[in-house]
């Protein structure tokens, strides 16, 4: 089996590590229903309630023992208050009544660790943008992922890792019928990174070059699915992250239900 193995017809997954068992998720986005009559006009009841119970089924049915949240937690990109707020505590407080929770921060995160300030020694753990590692220290010493949201350069260290897990994308492909009709789906990306892409941010740099081989990576898909994405199979439909696609080598789409797509720039 993979290290990293979705949970058939969910947008997440479970990663076996030497110490523990991790459920991981990607762009929870609470309290877009707030942000998106604020944006955009778009009047929506809240599913604040839903989302918190979908992440502890979730918890219950893959018997983890920590959930990492890989960035955008929240959605209004300034610290959060009124109903996000509230829904980032509720969850938070559900989530550590039963397990440790970690948090990589992500472009909307920014005032998130600030507002949270008191539960972070009491359950909740927070990685900066830049990421981290998860497991085992070294390829050679056993099984460790790489946590990042992917909006900006991981450090080397994430590298090092033998799976790199990132949200940010939002990946979803478009798929067309032989009489012109068409859905878009939620899709996972799983291939290998490139590791020599990343000295486009650091020229030189003996850390990644330091790298021994090129990790794999999982892009996962929006847990909250009013939050939009990227047709990654349509063209003029640019990733987000700093280093996709130059990275992405030879990556694979596949639906939620585990249907495999093939390379996501030919589905």
């Amino acid at each position: 089996m993979a290290l990293v193995e979705p949970v058939p017809g969910e947008p997440a997954a479970v990663a076996d590590l030497p110490d523990e068992r991790v459920l991981l998720i990607a762009d929870y986005h609470a309290g877009i229903e707030a942000g998106l009559r604020y944006e955009r006009g778009v009047e929506l009841d809240s599913d604040a309630d839903g989302r918190r119970e979908h992440v502890l089924s979730l918890l219950d049915r893959t018997t983890a023992d920590r959930l990492v949240v890989l960035g955008d937690l929240a959605h209004r990109i300034p610290e959060p208050e009124g109903p996000e707020r509230e829904e980032i505590e509720a969850l938070i407080a559900a989530v550590t009544e039963r397990v440790p929770m970690t948090l990589v921060v992500g472009n909307h995160d920014a005032g998130v660790a600030e507002s949270v300030a008191e539960r972070v020694a009491d359950g909740l753990t927070v990685i900066p943008p830049e990421g981290g590692r998860l497991g085992a220290e070294g390829r050679t010493r056993g099984k460790s992922i790489g946590v990042v949201h992917g909006h900006t350069w991981p450090e080397p260290d994430v590298l090092e890792a033998d799976v790199v897990c990132l949200g940010h994308e939002h990946p979803q492909v478009r798929l067309s019928d032989a009489v012109g009709g068409s859905r878009v789906e939620h899709a996972w990306l799983r291939g290998s990174l490139r590791v020599e892409a990343f000295d486009a941010a650091e020229p030189g740099s003996t850390a990644v070059e330091a790298v021994e081989s090129d990790p794999d990576v999982v892009v996962f898909p929006a847990f909250n699915e009013r939050s939009g994405g990227t047709w990654v199979n349509v063209e003029g439909n640019g990733f987000l992250s700093p280093f996709l696609p130059d990275a992405l080598d030879d990556a694979e789409a596949y639906l939620l239900d585990g249907t495999r797509l093939g390379p996501y720039r030919d589905v």
